[in-house]
């Protein structure tokens, strides 16, 4: 066996004769009464981002949605395949979860590729289509950031991003119909990989705070 996959096995037992074990009944209960989350979480496919470690979850408590950016595409009523959008409506309609956010994080491969000059080819065709998702807020990052160091210009398109998303999320019409009658909240937030905190979108301050009381009492 691969190295790498050994060790994930050793996780897995490790998982099974501990962890689960010491959850046991919380898992029966999930399978018994079927899943309520907490909030859907649409975050970023890199690595470094771990939705349930950096947010305390167990088991059941998020219904999780990764791809490259934490790009939300918008709104299309085709007959195409679209992962992230039947995800988001099954999260709404079906699950009919109470919150949705849109986390974005610092050091992120899909912003800063928005800068580079990528040859489109067979093999990266959706990469590229995909990347168009972030434009926008590039664009917008290059009005007020484009003479700012290169780390601030990618960390602002990054925040801006996420504020996208979210615009991006009201154009599905079950989401806009639950936003409007009160059911439904929208969270934009900032992970950053260096200090670990989380930042969120306040959009009466137009500007993305502290999520933690006690992070902020640290700054």
């Amino acid at each position: 066996m691969d190295s790498k996959i050994e060790a994930f096995a050793k996780g897995h037992e490790a998982f099974k004769t501990v962890k689960f074990h010491q959850n046991k009944e919380r898992f029966k209960n999930l399978v018994e009464q079927g899943q309520n989350p907490k909030a859907l979480f649409i975050g970023c496919s890199d690595s470094r981002v771990m939705p349930a470690m950096i947010t305390g979850s167990r088991p059941g408590d998020l219904f999780i949605v990764r791809n490259i950016g934490n790009f939300v595409a918008p709104f299309k009523p085709d007959a195409d395949y679209h992962a992230t959008a039947s995800a988001i409506e099954y999260a709404v309609s079906v699950l009919e979860i109470s919150d949705i956010i849109v986390c974005g994080h610092s050091n992120c491969g899909a912003i800063a590729a928005l800068y580079k000059e990528i040859e489109p080819t067979q093999e990266n065709v959706h990469t590229i289509k995909w990347l168009e998702l972030g434009e926008a807020a590039k664009r917008i990052a290059l009005l007020s950031h484009k003479d700012k160091p290169q780390k601030d210009l990618l960390t602002y398109t990054e925040k801006i991003s996420v504020i996208h998303q979210l615009d991006n999320l009201l154009t599905y019409p079950a989401v806009k119909r639950r936003v409007d009658s009160g059911k439904l909240f929208l969270h934009g937030w900032y992970y950053d990989l260096e200090s670990g905190i989380i930042e969120y979108y306040d959009d009466e301050a137009f500007e993305f705070r502290t999520l933690c009381q006690s992070q902020e009492e640290q700054l």
